[in-house]
């Protein structure tokens, strides 16, 4: 875990042997296991420590700005939206312990596997739902109810924005990382954040030289609660993003990160 370690603490997240361990165990585990269900396409050992595990750690990026080191960051209410094969949020609470974490994922072999790794790697306030963030956005144990959200390929912007932003209280943040032509990609889903009740910060580039291939991080300010409308009824949000008339080829077209 040399490359991780050394990108990791370039980012200001110094890793002690105990959480090399894990990031060691938890790629162990995400090929062992996808060898009969297809959780990544990413399956090189270099390749998952590199695109995945320090992929998701670049999260951390505007925690670490707002708190100045990862000891100084609280013991945040997380969820990772689709998150797949446990990516961003598991290499995050690996990172930073005190995360109380929430896993929303929807396949059921996929929650599987990161109820089989959250207990693997022995992870304490984690929480695996196997939902649709349509439903589980009307919840009251979820809605308005995180600090910061997470979502890495579930969708074209204006969709993801409109699966993430309802799960987030006043206040909150959205972090997204992607890549591809984001500006003009943020500018389309104007309309969707303003119903939707976001604001969107400067866009945050990813400066490792490990990833240096265009990747930034869309962040999102949570300035307004969001209407009980939305999210709307499972593949609503994918079918018919908020503001497409507007949108043109943008919500659909933009690169997306390789799914975790």
């Amino acid at each position: 875990m040399e490359l991780l370690a050394a990108g990791a603490a370039a980012l200001g997240l110094p890793l002690t042997e105990t959480q090399r361990a894990r990031f060691e165990r938890y790629r162990a585990a995400l090929l062992a296991w996808n060898a009969r269900v297809n959780l990544t396409a990413i399956v090189e050992p270099e390749a998952v420590e590199r695109l995945h595990f320090l992929d998701s750690l670049t999260c951390t990026l505007p925690l670490l700005a707002r708190w100045g080191t990862a000891a100084a960051i609280p013991s945040l209410r997380v969820i990772d939206v689709g998150s797949g094969a446990g990516f961003p949020g598991l290499p995050l609470k690996i990172a930073l312990p005190q995360l109380r974490l929430t896993l929303l994922e929807a396949t059921g072999k996929k929650a599987a596997f990161l109820t089989h790794v959250v207990a693997e790697l022995g992870l304490t306030d984690v929480a695996v739902v196997a939902e649709r963030a349509e439903v589980i956005g009307h919840h009251p144990a979820h809605r308005e109810a995180y600090d910061v959200a997470l979502a890495r390929a579930v969708a074209a912007l204006p969709a993801l924005l409109e699966l993430t932003l309802p799960f987030l209280r006043v206040g909150g943040v959205l972090i997204a990382p992607r890549k591809g032509e984001l500006a003009a990609e943020l500018a389309a889903a104007a309309p969707a954040l303003a119903a939707l009740g976001g604001a969107a910060r400067p866009l945050v580039p990813i400066t490792l030289p490990a990833l240096a291939d265009g990747r930034a991080l869309v962040v999102v300010d949570k300035v307004a609660p969001t209407p009980a409308a939305y999210p709307r009824r499972p593949g609503v949000p994918a079918k018919r993003p908020l503001g497409v008339r507007s949108l043109g080829s943008a919500a659909s077209t933009s690169p997306q990160l390789d799914a975790g």
